[in-house]
């Protein structure tokens, strides 16, 4: 479990330091752009890039790229084998890249329109969409290259730099928010915000590609262009990223089904989803994209060695870390959203009725947390073993359920439905995935981490009585200014974590070894890798 728990420990607290500043664009953005047509407008643009990388990049090319980088690096072949495979598959992942971009920035007046074609009935508001859109799109070529990079460091178990890249995205966006807002100016045309922002988008997978290439070189490791050719290996890779594609990417492929939805109601929701899903991914990008990350090459090094009881263990060591912080969060999120939303978000051109619907879709999609987060620990599990065909077939019942459901709810609760449907479907997919592994025999619930989850649910519980018991004293605080918004989050924050910590402890949620190796001292530090 050590190195699971270092390994998510790096990858967790960088991610902790993109989603902080992530946090501060979000808020400055919700202040400087508030909830109108430009902000929505910024929302769809980010959206396609942002999507598409998280389905491509760094969802079904990182889950076949890795085991497979892996494998060709361990096997005879060793370090030879592996760089002439990661060669070529820059040669032709390249081209791939610049061809789709180019075809997407063409043909970015229909994609919009099958997303957002209500954006429409709003004068230039589909007219800027669109021009925003093809502004950001180059962004996905870029931050596809950095996902590549990013493999090749995972596969040595060099996780930082990946986990550090996010970092810059943000940074840049918030240059981008401060720059459009002084050329805005008092009174100006928030386009001008919009236009900046989308402009440090592009800008900002620069930064990222070459960081990471200054990275990777770093370690040692070179790449070469060469004339592209479709080796065995990289048709190989192909065939497995084609249904990696859907099956590691349901909550990306979700986003856009609720991006089509969302633009279907009133302006401004659009916007409220993304602002509401930024508290929802702090916890989800923390835990489950590093228990995610860090578990596909250990979990693939098991697999391949034939060791299926170590395999068994460490996907339960891992699904013990995952409850043991997402259902906290969960519960956490659901009943004092309103407080973090207006302490965060309220302000500027953010009104109070926008706070009061943000706080709403906060507490229906943190419902799916738990279920988003397990599923990065499930989907390792088939693609380790290179079977892409289960997790599709399951994302796409979830898929068929989170649109039937919209087609219900949307009409009847808005925004709120929507994001309460998103979460069904997680959960939904969480099932059927964790189902299939049981009855091949691959992964199982054993009685001790069954019991395990059971008292993390007391513990739970009795977090959540404090903090409801709390949250109506702390109303008149977390609306005033700054220190009050700061010490009444903070006294909500500590009292909730103290409680729970104490009674996981007391009823015995908590593993003996778990604790030792996240409270140990470093009396000598053991030889880490940059």
């Amino acid at each position: 479990m050590s190195s699971l728990i270092k390994n998510v420990g790096t990858i967790g607290g960088l991610t902790m330091v993109s989603r902080i500043f992530g946090f501060v664009r979000d808020m400055l953005l919700a202040r400087v752009l508030g909830a109108g047509l430009a902000a929505d407008a910024f929302q769809l643009a980010f959206t396609l890039p942002n999507t598409f990388r998280r389905l491509f990049a760094e969802g079904a090319f990182s889950v076949a790229f890795v085991p497979t980088y892996s494998r060709a690096l361990h096997g005879e072949g060793g370090e030879v084998a592996a760089a002439k495979f990661a060669d070529d598959v820059l040669s032709v992942f390249l081209w791939i890249l610049l061809a789709f971009s180019a075809v997407m920035m063409i043909a970015m007046p229909g994609i919009v329109w099958l997303l957002a074609r209500d954006f429409q009935e709003v004068p230039g508001k589909f007219e800027f969409a669109v021009f925003l859109s093809r502004v950001t799109f180059p962004y996905l070529a870029l931050v596809s290259l950095v996902a590549m990079l990013s493999g090749l460091l995972n596969a040595r178990s060099r996780f930082a730099p990946g986990a550090f890249a996010p970092v810059l995205l943000n940074i840049v966006l918030i240059g981008g928010i401060i720059t459009g807002w002084w050329l805005r100016g008092p009174g100006g045309d928030d386009r001008i915000v919009a236009e900046a922002l989308c402009v440090a988008v592009s800008i900002a997978g620069v930064v990222q590609l070459a960081y990471m290439w200054w990275a990777v070189r770093r370690a040692g490791l070179k790449l070469h262009w060469r004339m592209p050719k479709l080796t065995p290996e990289v048709k190989r890779l192909g065939m497995l990223i084609l249904p990696a594609t859907f099956g590691a990417g349901i909550y990306q492929v979700s986003q856009f089904v609720d991006t089509f939805f969302a633009t279907s109601l009133a302006q401004g929701s659009l916007t409220l989803l993304k602002l509401a899903d930024r508290l929802n991914q702090l916890p989800l990008g923390i835990v489950g994209i590093a228990l995610g990350t860090a578990i596909l090459p250990m979990l693939s090094r098991h697999i391949h060695s034939g060791d299926a009881a170590e395999a068994q263990r460490l996907q339960g060591n891992a699904f013990e870390i995952a409850t043991l912080l997402t259902l906290p969060a969960a519960a956490a999120l659901a009943i004092c959203a309103p407080a973090f939303v207006t302490a965060f978000f309220v302000g500027g051109r953010f009104t109070d009725a926008d706070g009061a619907i943000m706080a709403q879709i906060v507490a229906a999609l943190v419902a799916g947390l738990p279920a988003y987060v397990i599923v990065k620990i499930l989907n390792p599990g088939f693609f380790a073993r290179e079977d892409m065909r289960t997790p599709v077939w399951t994302a796409l019942a979830a898929l068929i359920v989170n649109i039937a459901i919209n087609l219900y709810v949307v009409e009847r609760y808005g925004i709120v439905g929507l994001a309460g449907a998103t979460a069904a479907s997680a959960s939904l997919n969480c099932i059927l995935l964790y189902t299939v592994l049981h009855r091949r025999d691959w992964f199982h619930f054993t009685a001790k981490l069954a019991g395990r989850i059971a008292r993390q649910l007391i513990a739970v519980a009795a977090m959540s009585a404090l903090l409801w018991w709390m949250m109506p004293m702390m109303k008149p605080y977390y609306g005033g200014g700054v220190f009050e918004r700061i010490w009444s989050l903070a006294a909500l924050c500590a009292a909730g974590g103290a409680v729970f910590f104490v009674v996981a402890f007391l009823v015995g949620a908590l593993d003996k070894d778990l604790v030792a190796m996240l409270t140990r001292r470093r009396g000598k530090p053991a030889a880490t890798e940059e």
